[in-house]
Formats: C-alpha cells, sequence, structure tokens
C-alpha cells in the first residue's frame, strides 16, 4: 500500500487517493517486475531449469559410469575385456590377489603337508594364591633359534618381585616374543609363552632358575616333557610341484596370486578369462544413452521446457553422438552398427543380442579394439569417456551452465530489487503529489462554495 495522506478532501479531491495509487502502481508492475519474478521463478521452481539441468547432469554421469569399463585408461579397477573368474575347490588353502589382471590363465594345485606354526610354552599349573605371588631373585632366559638353529638370539629376565602377570608385561615388551596368564581351571593358572612368529627360525629354548621355579625344565636347562605343547614348524607346500618351506602360511605366486594355508591338505584356483561381464556391461551403457536423448529431446523440443539455453544441450548431444557413431579401428572398419548396435526411428539404440553375442563369443579382439583401442588410435569407449568426463568439469560445459545460470539469476534478482525500489520511489513521490494537489482543489472547492453561497444570497434578495 502506498503511503499518503489522500482521500481526506471531497468533491474532485476525494478521487486523488491511495486506492488510485495503488492500482496505478499494481499496473506497472505487472509490466516491470513481475516479468522478472517469472523468469527467477523459472529457474527456482520445482521442475524449473536447475532441477532439470541437475537432472541432465545426473543422467550424463551415469552414461560415464556405464561407459567406464570400455576405457583404455581405466582407473581405480580393470577394463570389461580383462575381467577374469576362478573357480576354487578344496579348503586347504584361500587364495586372492592385489591385482587380477595380471593373474595367469591357467589352474593352480596346491598341497599342504604342514602348516607354519609358532612355538608355544606353558608353565606348571598354580592357584591363584602363587599366580598373585612375587617369585624369587630367578632369571629367566628365553632364547630364539634363528635361521641357523644356534639360539644365539636371547632374552634375559629378572623375575625378583615379580608376580605372573608382572613377568608377562615385561616379557611382551619384546617384539618377538607374547606372554599371558591363562586360566585353564576353576582355580589353575599357567603363564603361556610364544613366539611372535611362525617359523623353525622362532622355536623358543627357555632355560634359567626360574624355568625350573614356573615348570618349564627340570633343573634349569632339561625341558619337561609337555611344556612345549606346540612346536614351531615351517609351512611345508608345494604349487604346481614345487616345494615350499617357509616360516609363513602366506605365499605369493606369479602373477601375485596370494596363498593363505589354512589346513592340511589339496586345493586348486583355475583362472580364465570372464567376457560374460560384456553384454550386461554394454545393454546397460545403451539404457543409460536412451535415458539421457529422451530427457534432453523432452527438453529441447517441449514448449513447456523451462530450459533457456538449449543450444549447449544440443552442443552436448552433438559431441556424444560424434564419438558414439564415429568409425574405429586401424582401417576405421568398426562401428557400434558392426557388432549389432542399430538406431530406432525416435534414435534410441537397441541391440540385436544374437548378432552380439557371437561378436563377444567369435571376435574379442575387434571388440576390444573397437571400445579401447591403443594409445595412438583411441577407441569408442575411451574417446567417449573422456569427453563425458570433461562435461562436468571445471570448464564443462554442464558446470559453464550451472555457473552462467546462477548468475542469470543473481542479476535477476539484482534486477528486480531495483525495479522495485524504482516503483516504490516514484509512486511516493506521486502520492505526496496528490496529496498536494488535494489540498489545492479542496482549496478551491471552498472558495467556490462560498461564492456560490454569496450568489445564491444575493439572488434570493
Amino acid at each position: 500500500m502506498a503511503e499518503g495522506v489522500l482521500g481526506l478532501g471531497s468533491g474532485q479531491a476525494a478521487s486523488l487517493n491511495n486506492e488510485l495509487i495503488d492500482k496505478l502502481k499494481s499496473a506497472e508492475r505487472v509490466a516491470k517486475v513481475e516479468p522478472l519474478e517469472t523468469a527467477i521463478e523459472e529457474i527456482t521452481k520445482e521442475g524449473g531449469e536447475s532441477e532439470k539441468i541437475a537432472e541432465i547432469i545426473v543422467k550424463a554421469n551415469e552414461l560415464l559410469d556405464s561407459i567406464k569399463s570400455f576405457d583404455l585408461y581405466v582407473s581405480g579397477g580393470v577394463s570389461a575385456f580383462d575381467q577374469k573368474s576362478a573357480n576354487v575347490s578344496g579348503t586347504s588353502a584361500t587364495f586372492d590377489a592385489a591385482d587380477e589382471t595380471k593373474l595367469n590363465i591357467g589352474t593352480t594345485n596346491v598341497t599342504i603337508t604342514t602348516l607354519a606354526k609358532r612355538d608355544v610354552f606353558q608353565s606348571s599349573a598354580v592357584d591363584a594364591t602363587v599366580k598373585d605371588t612375587a617369585l624369587g631373585a630367578e632369571s629367566l632366559v628365553i632364547a630364539l633359534a634363528g635361521t641357523d638353529g644356534l639360539y644365539s638370539n636371547s632374552y634375559t629376565f629378572d623375575t625378583t618381585d615379580k608376580t605372573y602377570s608382572q613377568l608377562a608385561d615385561e616379557i611382551n615388551l619384546n617384539s618377538d616374543l607374547t606372554a599371558s596368564v591363562e586360566q585353564v581351571g576353576d582355580d589353575s593358572y599357567r603363564l603361556v609363552i610364544k613366539s611372535a612368529e611362525s617359523g623353525t627360525a622362532n622355536a623358543l629354548q627357555i632355560t634359567g632358575t626360574a624355568s625350573q621355579t614356573l615348570g618349564y625344565t627340570s633343573d634349569g636347562t632339561t625341558e619337561i616333557v609337555g611344556a612345549n605343547i606346540q612346536e614351531a614348524t615351517n609351512l611345508a607346500a608345494t604349487v604346481n610341484g614345487i616345494a615350499y618351506d617357509v616360516s609363513s602360511n602366506v605365499i605369493t605366486v606369479d602373477g601375485g596370486l596370494k596363498i593363505t594355508a589354512v589346513e592340511e591338505g589339496d586345493s586348486t584356483i583355475s583362472v580364465q578369462k570372464d567376457s560374460t561381464v560384456i553384454t550386461p556391461a554394454l545393454e546397460n551403457f545403451a539404457m543409460k544413452y536412451n535415458e539421457l536423448v529422451a530427457l534432453i529431446d523432452t527438453e529441447i523440443y517441449s514448449a513447456d521446457s523451462t530450459i533457456e539455453d538449449k543450444s549447449t544441450l544440443r552442443t552436448m548431444m552433438e559431441g556424444i553422438k560424434e564419438k558414439l557413431f564415429g568409425s574405429y579401428g586401424a582401417d576405421d572398419s568398426l562401428s557400434l552398427f558392426s557388432i549389432g548396435f542399430e538406431l530406432d526411428k525416435s534414435g534410441l539404440l537397441t541391440i540385436d543380442s544374437a548378432r552380439l553375442s557371437e561378436v563377444v563369443e567369435n571376435n574379442l579382439d575387434d571388440l576390444k579394439s573397437l571400445f579401447l583401442g591403443v594409445a595412438e588410435d583411441e577407441g569408442l569407449g575411451t574417446q567417449l569417456k573422456t569427453y563425458l568426463d570433461d562435461l562436468d568439469s571445471f570448464s564443462g560445459v554442464l558446470t559453464k551452465y550451472q555457473e552462467n545460470m546462477v548468475s542469470r539469476k543473481e542479476s535477476l534478482e539484482l534486477e528486480k530489487e531495483k525495479a522495485i525500489e524504482a516503483l516504490d520511489n516514484k509512486y511516493s513521490q506521486l502520492s505526496q503529489q496528490f496529496a498536494a494537489y488535494g489540498t489545492i482543489i479542496n482549496q478551491f472547492e471552498a472558495q467556490f462554495s462560498g461564492l456560490s453561497l454569496m450568489i445564491e444570497q444575493s439572488t434570493a434578495g
């Protein structure tokens, strides 16, 4: 409502009031402000330009994801043509690989004869009172066999005033050993000492006066039967006839195949090429392309579309189609249409499944050349992946579209604010002018009323 002091007069001055100001202002607002509000709403409303561009970016990225496995420079994985599958039999070993593309095709036979184990010693069983009572001034010596079997690497522990738990804590300070106090009965405890690693080089020898007190030896040197409850052993295995005698239960053979021994027995892994992923991946690619085409066509040809710069979308699709329907290979004889792809009357991709299956089964090299290509002559998938990746990059057309749309919206909002301010100022001044005109008119009407009265009085006499 415009400000003013109109409507206080009578007669002709009464028509110059705030209601008239509001009508004039509303009429001018329709012409100068509402078009700006409509333009802003077209960007921000549900289903508006901003939302539609976001949908297009999502669809373009879905198409990008669908073609990534057909990129010569695929990162973070393997191409559709390098996929391999493995069949495993037996439970004596598990198999893994850091890079499955480097695995050699073929069968690997594994026989586990002996697992690598740690050396484990247990003390005599004692009750809680003994366990928690400090030991005497005695030494406990623990030596590791080493690769030469001479037990030259040893650790000496002074057990003076130490309980079983305190002694275990001190032993654990050494990276070659582990120790713990284990409850083996209702009131029965043992000090268990283990080598930190498996293998014969980590076999332990426990001596010293404290070893007799704890029940590891009978005289400080002679091991008591049953004290060494698990003897350190190496892994004894054969892999494709090659014998292994190592300290770890994990070995890695050619191609980076990691074998972890689990139990004694036989296991087999067969690695082969897996081309079954190619057809589903191409079908998904065609579906994602069709979804993008349908969305773009709707926005380009619909009269109700909120997209302002349709030429950008046309340019984007022209770039995609240029890559998609080009010719590839050493002699440019390869294309989508040579492997079973077709275009329907709506411009959507369809696939002749029988033809594609035949190519996958019998002509995989041409398919690989079509999509991957080589560094000097990149294929369809490689070029299209690069193009799609650039659309939403720092300088990509979709990124630039979003930036321009945001800038356009900000300009429209600023223009709208200025238009509203101009209208407010204009009709504030007009309100004041109307008020002044009303005062003058009221004065004229008062004077005319007095004159009229005088005339009436003079004529009446």
